[in-house]
């Protein structure tokens, strides 16, 4: 998919259906010339409806539509008739989308299954006919209820990617060069920070007719859980990784520190990711002889690590197969 075709973040305006009112008839045919009431109950108005779809990966074609609007419903009619609801309104949208109130930011509602279908915003009530009001005492009732009206609701629609494998790292850690080295996504790649602006996914062949999904998202900062660089539009992808992969490259300063501010960030975004099975990978490693990789492997002590080159393709296949062993569930 082209990262220029991938969107993961809209706002839209979504107004329900107005309920049709309900009916003042009077019974007449050819018999009875002065009938009681037999009004009927308005439709409801139509909902906004969210429908979970698996052949959708992005929310692309919600990008120009800023407004979502439902049919009204129709007016009851004599003879007790219930008047048709309003057409309903629906949204179709990638699995793993969540829903948020544009002025509260409060998350009401989330797609997490094929077909799973969430009311955005109800439609109004139908008006109630006159049928309803006879009574002993007033048996002719010339008045119905009005149908309720629809409602005007701001909703953030906010995509949340679902991968098997989330790589986590710096800007120019390599993320996107490995992306590209063993599956057919072409991310964008240069020598400059923050290249990646949007995630990139990618189908990793594994030994035979296996395969796994690997999601490259844009580079973390020191102070990203707070909306520094990319921030908090990228870190929620993270959550719906089965495994992360860190990668540090080779030539970072401190390799064993840069790798305790990711997790650190990520702690304080969601404790919860540090449950998640992750493999800590060492980049770049081209870069590294023989001398410097003991020194750096003596450095990071107890914490284990692979060394891989995208470039090279040293290491790559024995990363898949940590990776692979690690989606399994093998590995703590």
């Amino acid at each position: 998919m082209s990262s220029e075709n991938f969107v993961d973040y809209v706002k839209l305006c979504c107004r329900s259906g107005k309920g049709g009112k309900g009916s003042t008839h009077m019974h007449r045919d050819r018999t009875t010339a002065k009938g009681g009431p037999d009004g009927g109950d308005g439709g409801r108005g139509g909902h906004v409806i969210l429908r979970g779809n698996s052949q959708v990966w992005t929310l692309l074609h919600l990008k120009y539509r800023k407004h979502v609007l439902a049919g009204h419903g129709f007016p009851g009619t004599g003879n007790r008739k219930h008047g048709a609801d309003g057409k309903d309104e629906y949204v179709d949208v990638p699995i793993g989308t969540v829903i948020r109130d544009a002025e509260t930011q409060e998350v009401v509602g989330e797609v997490t299954e094929e077909d799973q279908q969430w009311v955005m915003v109800p439609g109004g009530r139908g008006g109630l006919g006159n049928d309803h009001f006879k009574s002993p005492t007033n048996q002719t009732p010339r008045y119905a209820q009005p149908g309720e009206d629809g409602q005007e609701m701001w909703r953030i629609l906010e995509l949340k990617l679902l991968a098997d494998v989330g790589l986590v790292g710096f800007p120019n850690a390599g993320k996107s060069t490995l992306l590209s080295v063993v599956s057919a996504a072409k991310p964008e790649i240069a020598d400059y920070p923050f290249t990646t602006i949007r995630p990139n996914l990618g189908m990793v062949a594994y030994r035979g007719d296996r395969s796994f999904v690997m999601a490259d998202i844009p580079g973390i900062i020191e102070g990203a859980h707070e909306g520094r660089g990319l921030g908090l539009r990228f870190l929620r992808h993270i959550e719906r990784n089965s495994v992360l992969l860190f990668m540090v490259p080779g030539d970072a300063d401190d390799i064993e520190k840069a790798y305790r501010i990711l997790l650190a960030e990520l702690e304080q975004y969601n404790p919860e990711l540090l449950s998640k099975d992750r493999v800590l990978a060492i980049s770049k490693s081209d870069l590294l002889d023989a001398e410097l990789r003991e020194e750096v492997s003596a450095a990071m002590g107890d914490l284990q690590h692979h060394y891989f080159s995208a470039v090279t393709g040293e290491g790559v296949d024995a990363l898949k197969d940590l990776l692979w062993t690690a989606i399994q569930g093998d590995v703590g």
